[in-house]
């Protein structure tokens, strides 16, 4: 890493104020110097304009000295949750109803026939598009099939664990394995442990899908406890209003006194039971310091397949989780594979789907779901030295946007990821009309 200084002017900060404009200095990879500007500053003359390096990264690397004239800094986004090995396995494994238990039992079926080569070449994959899209830092949960064997379970591990180290400094990547469920074998409680002394960092797992779920999420927590690690559960993922597997959850952290530590994702059943019930799990929810993720694109494309006339949406009570204050962060999930077969990784568009699926359409909504995807996702996964704040590492992603709203309402193409103060990645929005006259009309319109 090069210990050459950065030093940007005109900034635009929206996490921090969007009134005026910032100068802000980088050395070594980490940020020194972050100043409010009093007046727009034109440079003396060795300042670069962003949009004469923006798709140029032989230039970008060069550059010391950048002007953003007004336009947006972020801190790298937060992927709260994502399946890294799953994705891009689609034209593989197929899922012809369209349901979570027939994904399930398709991927289930096809995972010994993968191979540790490819499932590592999907997990890179996945994380170097996420992090083409402003994505700094990801929280993936790992198939961890250990009724297929130990041998094929711990190909995924070892998968993870050699693409976390390849793209060490350039990816943040944290590993949650998805315990299995229903009456764990000694040799599977075994298999368990073995990943965690291997550097797992924490324990997934989906138990609201077990026919025991209370015994498996005890065995998870004295697990977790034992190791001192945090807990990421898939949590009642269904329209089941009686799937209250959260319920539990809320129980075993106050008992071991896990508040921060403890997350709970999809949490669909919510939105399909009554309200005062529902209100009252959010209540407590937030007492035992639980987090919480939403996964709109995938929740609305796996729930509801049994319904008809008015479809259920099988999104979570996002408002409600957010008026109570439990942290709530928005994350891509699945991406092309059986249980979604679209998606890029691209945070922003999942805040776009959020917003219509939540109706968050205000500018302080769409503030909110920025939040949602940079400092609350980081909180959750406890990330020191997160920020656009002097000391900080220099992780950040530049947009060709001016306002918060920009970014829901034009999705910007261009974008252009540091890590560590080191420029990753560049993109920029390249268009042109075929007649004069429609390019001075598009020219006007902006």
């Amino acid at each position: 890493m090069s210990a050459r200084e950065l030093h940007f002017i005109n900034v635009t900060l929206p996490l921090r104020d969007e009134r005026g404009l910032f100068e802000l200095k980088a050395v070594g990879g980490r940020w020194t110097s972050i100043v409010p500007q009093e007046t727009v500053l034109s440079g003396d003359g060795s300042f670069v304009p962003m949009s004469a390096l923006a798709g140029e990264m032989s230039r970008l690397k060069a550059a010391g000295r950048i002007d953003l004239k007004g336009f947006m800094m972020l801190p790298g986004f937060v992927d709260a949750h994502m399946h890294l090995d799953k994705a891009y396995s689609l034209s593989q494994v197929g899922n012809a109803s369209g349901t979570l238990l027939e994904a399930i039992a398709n991927y289930g079926a096809a995972a010994p026939s993968f191979s540790k080569e490819e499932i590592r070449g999907r997990i890179r994959k996945a994380a170097l598009r996420a992090l083409s899209y402003g994505t700094t830092t990801i929280r993936t949960h790992l198939d961890f099939r250990l009724r297929s064997g130990i041998e094929v379970a711990f190909r995924t591990i070892y998968a993870a664990l050699e693409v976390r180290e390849e793209l060490k400094g350039i990816v943040d990547m944290q590993l949650f394995p998805m315990c299995p469920y229903d009456r764990l074998t000694t040799a599977e409680q075994d298999a368990i442990e073995e990943a965690l002394r291997l550097g797992m960092d924490g324990m997934g797992g989906a138990p609201h899908l077990s026919e025991t779920p209370e015994s498996d999420i005890d065995r998870i927590f004295a697990t977790a406890a034992r190791w001192g690690k945090p807990i990421d559960l898939h949590a009642d993922e269904s329209d089941d209003p009686s799937k209250q597997t959260v319920a539990y959850i809320v129980e075993k952290a106050m008992e071991y006194g896990y508040g921060g530590k403890v997350t709970v994702d999809h949490l669909c059943s919510l939105s399909a039971m009554d309200t005062r019930r529902a209100e009252e799990i959010i209540g407590r929810m937030k007492a035992a310091g639980l987090s919480a993720v939403t996964l709109p694109p995938v929740n609305m494309y796996l729930q509801g397949r049994g319904d008809s006339g008015l479809i259920r949406r099988g999104t979570t009570r996002i408002r409600e989780l957010l008026d109570a204050q439990v942290p709530l962060a928005v994350a891509s999930d699945n991406i092309q594979d059986p249980f979604h077969p679209f998606g890029q990784g691209d945070l922003l568009k999942i805040g776009l789907v959020t917003a219509y699926a939540a109706h968050m359409g205000s500018s302080a909504d769409l503030r909110t779901l920025l939040r949602m995807m940079t400092e609350v996702p980081a909180g959750i996964l406890g990330l020191t030295g997160y920020g656009i704040t002097e000391g900080h590492s220099a992780d950040f992603v530049l947009i060709d946007a001016l306002r918060a709203d920009d970014l829901f309402t034009e999705l910007p193409v261009g974008r252009t990821v540091y890590k560590q103060g080191r420029p990753l990645y560049t993109s920029v929005q390249q268009s042109a009309w075929g007649l004069d006259e429609l390019d001075r009309t598009e020219e006007q319109a902006q």
